[in-house]
């Protein structure tokens, strides 16, 4: 009796047992590598650029965002754990339902959403009384959804009717409920999937066609800043309107700010790449040090959309150097098992996340050195934690699903082949 007992126990604690733990992960292990080096430098950003707020906000308590890091970072090394044991075809399985759910959901965000800086992109979840971005569930959703269709229409791809607008559809109509709130991540989110449409083998005249189109009323936003800079000399002051109106002054503000470097703009967007300015000339090479910045008392959101700025300073331009050479490893191993994987979906799907999270890192640290207008993306991994964190967590589990069953399928073949030479 005892002795049964003992191996229970045994059984028990080889379930908990961090050995066992190891064993069971499987992927691309530069990839776990890379995601366990992002969060630590995470804790280290995020700690410096919230120190001042928690101190102003928490009476003190200068820890209390740090410890909110540590729990989103172990909840999203969690989910990614489980997401890359399950097997990717799942994800097939389930693109189309969680496609269809995401389009709703984004009808509802737009109009009865969470309102904050004139955009309605959150919903707040019931019971654990959180905001999500119902966009990040979209672009996971929409990538899931274009790689099914990509795999299943290769052999038509090149036709119109039946290969693009198929594929194409799910791109604008995704873009087209997320732009009005966030014009940025729709435009980010439509460049990835052309570029996996390209990657994909659709005809080269249809993405031009599309690329055309999506241009026109780009050309309109830029003329409307240049026109309205011209007429009036200084950046007009935010609209009393609402809604829709407004996000469109924002828009134009932000290109005029970025297009002439005025002082000013509708919601300080040239006010943040000033402060991220003065953060990167401090850095210098090699920073300030650890915890020595200055400028996260006066930069907005330095803890989230500008955090890059912030480990510049630190840790100077070989630190933000560094931490772009990390995402670009991460891009390049992704290609790796895109062309390791020998079943469409997967490469499609791994190819697609990769490079929307590769997207996002280099416009988020190009707002932050000035090469685009501001935008609200944050720096994968990096930024300080929410939803968008544990989606992004995510999307890399789904792509170490896609790694660990080429692992599987070369280590299959590479048995059978030293079986028959046996």
């Amino acid at each position: 009796m005892e002795a049964t007992r003992d191996i229970r126990f045994n059984d028990l604690k080889n379930t908990f047992n961090t050995q066992h733990l190891f064993s069971k992960t499987k992927g691309d292990k530069v990839i776990w590598a890379l995601v366990v080096l992002l969060t630590l430098v995470s804790l280290l950003a995020v700690y410096s650029a919230t120190g001042s707020l928690a101190y102003k906000n928490y009476k003190g308590n200068t820890e209390i965002y740090l410890f909110k890091q540590v729990a989103f970072i172990l909840a999203g090394i969690m989910v990614i754990y489980f997401a890359h044991l399950v097997n990717y075809t799942f994800y097939s399985k389930a693109a189309r339902f969680v496609f269809l759910l995401s389009i709703p959901l984004l009808f509802y965000t737009l109009f009865f959403g969470v309102k904050m800086n004139e955009g309605s992109r959150w919903i707040r979840l019931p019971i654990i009384n959180m905001t999500m971005q119902t966009s990040d569930l979209a672009k996971l959703a929409l990538f899931m959804y274009l790689a099914r269709l990509l795999s299943k229409k290769q052999d038509m791809i090149k036709d119109f009717k039946k290969g693009f607008l198929p594929v194409i559809w799910p791109v604008a109509l995704t873009c087209l409920l997320i732009a009005p709130a966030n014009l940025s991540t729709a435009l980010l989110l439509g460049a990835s999937c052309l570029l996996l449409l390209f990657i994909g083998r659709v005809s080269t005249k249809h993405i031009l066609m599309t690329i055309g189109i999506a241009m026109i009323p780009l050309i309109i936003l830029i003329s409307a800043a240049v026109i309205r800079h011209k007429s009036d000399g200084e950046v007009v002051k935010k609209s009393s309107g609402s809604g829709l109106t407004v996000r469109v002054d924002t828009w134009i503000g932000r290109v005029e700010s970025f297009i002439y470097g005025t002082k000013e703009d509708i919601d300080g967007g040239a006010y943040q790449t000033s402060q991220a300015k003065i953060a990167i000339a401090k850095g210098g090479v090699f920073g300030v040090g650890p915890g020595n910045s200055t400028t996260r008392d006066f930069l907005p959101q330095a803890y989230n959309d500008f955090i890059y700025a912030i480990i510049i300073e630190e840790y100077g331009i070989a630190g933000g150097a560094f931490i772009m050479f990390i995402y670009l490893v991460f891009l390049y191993r992704c290609i790796r098992i895109f062309k390791r994987c020998p079943f469409a979906f997967g490469a499609f799907l791994a190819l697609g996340l990769s490079f929307t999270l590769a997207i996002q890192a280099v416009a988020n640290m190009a707002v932050t050195v000035n090469l685009f207008p501001v935008t609200g993306v944050t720096l994968p991994l990096v930024s300080m934690g929410g939803t968008s964190f544990i989606f992004t967590c995510l999307a890399i589990g789904i792509i170490l699903s896609v790694a660990r069953n080429v692992e599987q399928t070369e280590g299959a073949a590479l048995a059978k082949a030293a079986k028959q030479e046996v």
